[in-house]
């Protein structure tokens, strides 16, 4: 049974709180007769204080074409990978050489060879190690991440898996694009890359996946994603998010747990992407769950912003760095993205 052996969390050392970004957005937009005022409420709607950026914030302006971001995302990338991969093997007490397999995902730059390759010399992994890089799933891919190693490791319990996600998202941003979708994502989404280990359930003592599924919602490929145009990538953010996780997500984690023999009632850990407030609320109101249920969700926009992908891995992270799941305890790691889709993966404490 695959087990999760660690998690771990890394940011760029270039903190800037939301209140100097605002200031450095009004500059920039003020110019183009954007309704700062307008600009101002949407950044503080977002609800978050602060973020890391891959960059120091004066380097960004000198970044004119879609070309110098993405080298920049390369290096960075690469760099804030290391550390969150470090990190998690170091938690898990396994050195680089005992991993078998190592996926990494992302949406928010592209490399040839990618990332995970990259770090196979940094990192001292084997010249055998499996590599999957995985672009475009956005959000939802750090549980989709889970869920296909999942499908490798259940019928192999001696080896091991490092699920990478890298979100750099401020590289991504338009500077030229004064689009409501666009101001609400420079206000709103994060840099930051995290790590999982896992294995066949040969080691440890953590969280086991017991079950995973994934929901694909027809027609609904404008509602999330990337034009991709000459300046780079353009968000594709569309205001019926909410309202599709309200209509859409209650029904389908029931089925899903009703298969498992189980109800929501069931799950004493939920752990949710933090995908802004208005789609926080809406998780609440689809689960029927109170604020404090969704608390690390909520705790890690506030801090670190939308992280897309490596987001629901940091709150994975958070609950396995408190030690607050009991032996026996179910929880229910959800996210949604770009397809429209969701993937539930149904954890168990042993």
């Amino acid at each position: 049974m695959t087990r999760i052996l660690a998690a771990a969390q890394a940011l760029p050392p270039h903190y800037v709180d939301q209140e100097t970004l605002l200031a450095a957005f009004r500059a920039l937009w003020g110019q183009k007769h954007f309704n700062l005022d307008r600009l101002e409420q949407l950044h503080r709607a977002v609800r978050v204080g602060g973020r890391n950026l891959a960059l120091p914030l004066e380097q960004y302006a000198g970044l004119e074409s879609f070309a110098a971001r993405n080298t920049a995302w390369i290096g960075a990338a690469v760099d804030v990978g290391e550390d969150a991969v470090r990190k998690a093997l170091l938690e898990a007490d396994l050195a680089p050489e005992q991993v078998d397999h190592l996926f990494f995902v992302t949406v928010t730059g592209i490399a040839t060879p990618s990332i995970d390759a990259r770090l196979v010399d940094r990192l001292g992994l084997r010249t055998d190690v499996r590599r999957v890089p995985i672009f475009g799933l956005g959000c939802v891919a750090g549980a989709s991440g889970l869920a296909r190693i999942h499908d490798v490791l259940r019928g192999a319990a001696s080896e091991t898996a490092v699920l990478l996600a890298v979100e750099l998202c401020s590289l991504t941003l338009q500077r030229e694009d004064i689009s409501i979708p666009n101001i609400i994502a420079s206000g709103l989404f994060g840099d930051g890359a995290a790590a999982v280990v896992l294995d066949g359930g040969a080691r440890g003592r953590g969280p086991q996946i017991k079950a995973t599924r994934s929901v694909f919602y027809r027609g609904t490929e404008r509602v999330m994603g990337w034009d991709v145009v000459d300046s780079g990538f353009k968000v594709v953010l569309s205001p019926t998010v909410p309202q599709l996780v309200r209509e859409r997500l209650r029904s389908d984690v029931d089925d899903f747990l009703a298969a498992q023999g189980l109800a929501r009632k069931d799950i004493a850990h939920f752990i949710c992407h933090s995908g802004g407030p208005k789609v926080l609320e809406a998780f609440e109101e689809a689960l029927e769950v109170p604020r404090a249920a969704l608390q690390r969700s909520w705790d890690s926009l506030q801090t670190a912003g939308n992280l897309s992908s490596a987001s629901v891995l940091f709150v994975l992270a958070d609950l396995l760095h408190e030690g607050a799941a009991r032996p026996g305890d179910k929880g229910l790691l959800l996210a949604m993205g770009p397809g429209f889709c969701a993937e539930l993966v149904l954890l168990e404490w042993p």
